[in-house]
């Protein structure tokens, strides 16, 4: 049985907005990127997933539990950050962090103390007067530090810069090597394509495409840059029987969209030309996804 079920979730909030029959299976220990643009319907699902909102249609079922009958129960399992921080009233971070570990039973707050140094957070600092960037780091912390063995993330890295970004991925890989299963909601490409084992892309509230990571990074189509040593080389290798994406007569460049199956031809042909170099265009998860869009 998936760790994750989401069987056929409807909730029509009229108007095109809201999940229409969004059904998905998430494995133990998989970490599952959900991706669309604001106004999908991602944080809609998640607030579902979290029993925070009931649907109209269909269930959804975590490690076994009923995200809506079991909800006491699923907040206790899950390490959430959620789409849009209100923190109770508690004078500092610390204090908040503090009451998190008081009420969910944990007494150890070394791995607290470890992520908050990663993410340069300074607890301390009052929670009404942090940052969009702090309150960020601050949800993140309080998610983790419980080493769930589940975490639904929406929209994660919210508010913090590039560098934090990094730190955070680097965090998320941690966890995944510990075999946590993840559910993570985005709209960076680049944070999904470093973490998740599987994407789904939701457009308008419904699932338009679910994919391996893995099989979007090794397609079949491959794309090549190419710089010849001079304008008749160039001239000559645009006469060949290739798919051209782009010819570049300035600069004596082109780039050739193969497919696995004619690799051998191809190379076998640039055997005959002399090249300044050759390198692959490598298929992106942004690309993938883009001419789904």
């Amino acid at each position: 049985m998936p760790f994750i079920e989401i069987k056929h979730i409807t909730k029509d909030y009229g108007e095109g907005r809201g999940n229409f029959d969004i059904s998905l299976s998430i494995e133990r220990g998989e970490v599952f990127g959900f991706i669309g643009t604001n106004g999908s319907g991602k944080t809609t699902l998640i607030r579902q997933m979290m029993g925070f909102l009931h649907p109209d249609s269909g269930g959804i079922k975590i490690n076994g539990l009923d995200s809506w009958n079991d909800s006491a129960k699923i907040k206790k399992l899950v390490g959430y950050v959620p789409g849009e921080i209100a923190f109770p009233d508690a004078p500092t971070g610390t204090e908040f962090l503090k009451r998190q570990a008081a009420l969910l039973g944990l007494r150890d707050m070394r791995f607290a103390d470890e992520i908050i140094q990663k993410l340069q957070l300074d607890p301390t600092a009052a929670l009404k007067r942090m940052s969009k960037g702090m309150k960020q780091k601050t949800a993140i912390v309080a998610a983790f530090m419980t080493d769930s063995e589940i975490f639904i993330l929406d929209e994660p890295t919210t508010g913090l810069d590039p560098l934090m970004r990094t730190e955070f991925v680097e965090l998320l890989n941690e966890e995944k090597k510990k075999g946590k299963t993840i559910f993570m909601s985005s709209h960076m490409f680049e944070e999904v394509e470093d973490t998740c084992d599987k994407v789904a892309l939701i457009k308008d509230g419904k699932i338009i495409a679910v994919k391996s990571t893995l099989e979007i990074k090794h397609n079949q189509n491959k794309a090549y840059k190419i710089e010849f040593e001079t304008i008749d080389e160039y001239l000559r290798f645009t006469g060949e029987r290739f798919d051209f994406a782009e010819q570049r007569e300035a600069k004596n460049q082109v780039i050739v969209k193969i497919h696995d199956t004619d690799i051998n031809r191809f190379l076998s042909a640039l055997k005959g030309y002399r090249l300044k170099f050759i390198t692959e265009i490598k298929y992106s998860l942004e690309q993938y996804f883009k001419s789904l869009y």
